[in-house]
């Protein structure tokens, strides 16, 4: 009988019984649990790095011309950074007209030591002084970086660079089967990931931030099918119900995990099956994990006006914009990793004049919406890569 199962339904499954698990047994369960959460959390993270460092190499080299590549990236950049700007100024908007943080009364000014980094260092470390760090410490950004530099190198050598294709390809096959089967105990890791957050937050700690979350959640959806829906149907020339049903399992997948890079696989196999070449979206979806962070620029945008009017002040029209262009400048290097978020919502506190240490206000629910965030996140990768391939299949 569970074996008649897909594997789309098994991961919802578990999400339900996480939840309902981590109601009924609390906080007694998250010791047994949480480790097996974390270990495959692991296996996904480690067998991402190859798998994204040779579905970039053999996706350059398969373009066979660099400013194909050039041409390429900056469709990509274009389109994500077009959709972040609009993701932030819909989540101002929806907590400006909906009141978010409205009689919600302040709670202590705990302070969070949350180091904002700097935006030229950001942009500085993307280039690495040493080739092997990013991959140990798993920095996607210069792995992308390093990988689309080499790819630039074989298809420079010529001849003598083409002969290391075929072993590349032999590799990315071993990882991509390795990844296959981590895959397939998806549902067992989705259940221990998700029942520590719901017995340690509970319900009621949800309740007087239930405004917060409700308008972010809005803002999601509406994004997602406004924004997103229509591009596809539009820019991609695929039906928006069609590119919905084939999402629902890296949907799924980010939602539980709240991880961008640990739900590249499931959107890598999303997107094939809607028509997107290898060569895009092994360039595409990889760079959206650290680029792309539309629901992270919705999230920031209401937090700013709920942290403000927690603290008593209106954020004024210069200091929203401010809010805008920061969010869109710090989505490019951000990690596609759980809680990153936080460091991006400390650039735009700053950046709008409003202390640090309010994010202790959203600390406790980051991570209910860090998981649709992340829904959204992974569902705008996929949609510029849909967008992306039809704007080369108009080229050809």
């Amino acid at each position: 009988m569970f074996r008649k199962i897909s594997l789309t339904a098994g991961i919802a499954l578990a999400l339900v019984l996480g939840v309902l698990t981590g109601l009924i047994l609390g906080e007694g369960a998250v010791p047994f649990v949480r480790p097996l959460g974390q270990i495959y959390l692991n296996l996904i993270k480690t067998i991402v790095i190859p798998v994204v460092t040779l579905s970039i190499i053999l996706g350059v080299v398969s373009l066979q011309d660099v400013k194909k590549v050039g041409s390429l990236g900056l469709r990509t950049l274009a389109y994500f950074l077009c959709t972040t700007a609009i993701a932030v100024t819909l989540g101002l908007t929806l907590a400006n007209l909906l009141g978010v943080g409205g009689g919600v009364a302040p709670a202590e000014q705990t302070e969070v030591q949350v180091q904002a980094p700097d935006f030229a260092q950001t942009i500085i470390n993307i280039f690495p002084a040493n080739i092997i760090a990013p991959f140990a410490e798993g920095n996607m950004l210069p792995v992308i970086v390093i990988a689309i530099f080499v790819g630039f190198g074989i298809l420079l050598a010529g001849e003598r660079g083409s002969r290391l294709v075929p072993p590349l390809e032999a590799l990315s096959e071993v990882f991509l089967q390795i990844m296959g089967l981590i895959i397939r105990i998806s549902p067992v890791g989705v259940f221990a990931l998700i029942l520590p957050v719901v017995a340690q937050q509970g319900i009621g700690v949800l309740l007087p931030l239930l405004g917060l979350i409700a308008v972010c959640y809005l803002a999601y959806g509406i994004h997602v099918v406004l924004v997103y829906g229509v591009s596809v149907a539009w820019l991609g020339k695929i039906r928006i119900r069609q590119f919905f049903r084939e999402m629902g399992k890296p949907i799924l997948f980010g939602f539980s995990s709240a991880s961008s890079v640990g739900a590249l696989p499931f959107n890598m196999e999303a997107t094939r099956r809607l028509g997107v070449s290898e060569e895009v979206s092994g360039f595409v979806l990889p760079l959206g994990t650290t680029v792309n962070m539309d629901g992270t620029a919705i999230y920031q945008g209401v937090c700013a006006i709920f942290i403000a009017r927690v603290f008593g002040t209106e954020l004024t029209l210069v200091q929203q914009l401010s809010v805008v262009l920061t969010s869109v400048l710090a989505s490019v290097g951000t990690a596609g990793a759980p809680g990153s978020g936080m460091i991006m919502l400390a650039m735009v506190l700053e950046s709008a004049g409003l202390p640090v240490e309010g994010i202790a206000l959203v600390a406790g629910i980051d991570r209910i919406l860090d998981m649709g965030r992340t829904a959204v996140n992974i569902t705008g990768d996929a949609a510029c890569s849909i967008v992306v391939q039809a704007a080369v299949r108009k080229r050809q």
